[in-house]
């Protein structure tokens, strides 16, 4: 009777272990989706950014930073579409897919025409920038969703990292616009896009919840230098109208995106 009481008890004890098990590799897994989630909307951010300084200057190492950031998005949706975490449907994953297949044909179509002609047809351009935008609303709302269904709690400061990320991504990308001489004039990015002066106080918001809390160390290094950085150009996205500094923009907002994407790592290990 003993040894039957011990045996049952062990495998009660195995159940537990293996429930528990279960529930943190499926909390990981969701938390993978997650992340790669919102590398999808930075990567393609950052594309549509190279895209517009490409328009202007048909350079091969702004082509091939094109190039990066669609493989980069390329490789994020790959592992949505074969992740097991079950935080999206099928069909949801394929309804993102089919959006980012769009703003492929697009850029690709946009990138041939500033080789064949030397210049942006306008309207495949402001198709593209529109795409762009549905597709990262989209990929935004679908965040959520898989947020809701992972049923695990995000750290608020990663998710206001991760927020921030690609408030910039976009910041940079629309600037972009602006700074280049062959379409400025005429095209101002998504017509339905949020103004910069908004965006940037936006991020003022995003940046104010990722200080809050304790920070030390690499990770208060990290804050620090994002602030400082953002202080140095956020006068230009609030006044964009006033002066063109597109190098000064591209160059800040890229190292901001960097300390955000290394801040995010040390939130979540020490989550």
């Amino acid at each position: 009777m003993e040894t039957t009481h011990l045996r049952t008890r062990s495998l009660v004890a195995v159940f537990f272990i293996f429930l528990l098990t279960s529930v943190s590799v499926k909390a990981q897994e969701a938390d993978n989706f997650l992340a790669q989630l919102h590398a999808f909307r930075v990567s393609n951010y950052i594309s549509l950014d190279a895209y517009y300084r490409f328009s202007g200057s048909g350079s091969t190492d702004t082509l091939n930073e094109i190039v990066a950031g669609i493989n980069a998005a390329n490789e994020a949706m790959n592992f949505l579409a074969n992740s097991t975490s079950g935080v999206l449907s099928s069909q949801q994953i394929e309804k993102l897919s089919d959006e980012f297949a769009k703003f492929k044909n697009l850029m690709r179509d946009n990138i041939n025409d500033v080789r064949n002609t030397g210049y942006p047809d306008l309207r495949l351009v402001a198709d593209m920038a529109n795409q762009a935008l549905a597709m990262n609303d989209m990929a935004t709302e679908f965040y959520q969703v898989a947020q809701e269904n992972s049923q695990t709690s995000t750290n608020p400061r990663v998710e206001a990292a991760r927020m921030g990320a690609v408030k910039i991504a976009q910041m940079m990308a629309k600037y972009a616009v602006r700074t280049n001489s062959s379409v400025s004039q005429t095209f101002q990015g998504s017509s339905t896009e949020t103004s910069l002066d908004e965006q940037a106080r936006e991020f003022d918001a995003l940046l104010k919840n990722l200080n809050e809390g304790e920070s030390d160390g690499e990770l208060q290094a990290l804050l620090s230098d994002v602030t400082s950085k953002w202080q140095f150009i956020r006068g230009s996205f609030i006044n964009y109208n006033e002066n063109n500094v597109g190098f000064v923009i591209d160059r800040y907002s890229k190292r901001i995106l960097e300390s955000l994407t290394m801040a995010i790592g040390l939130l979540q290990q020490s989550a």
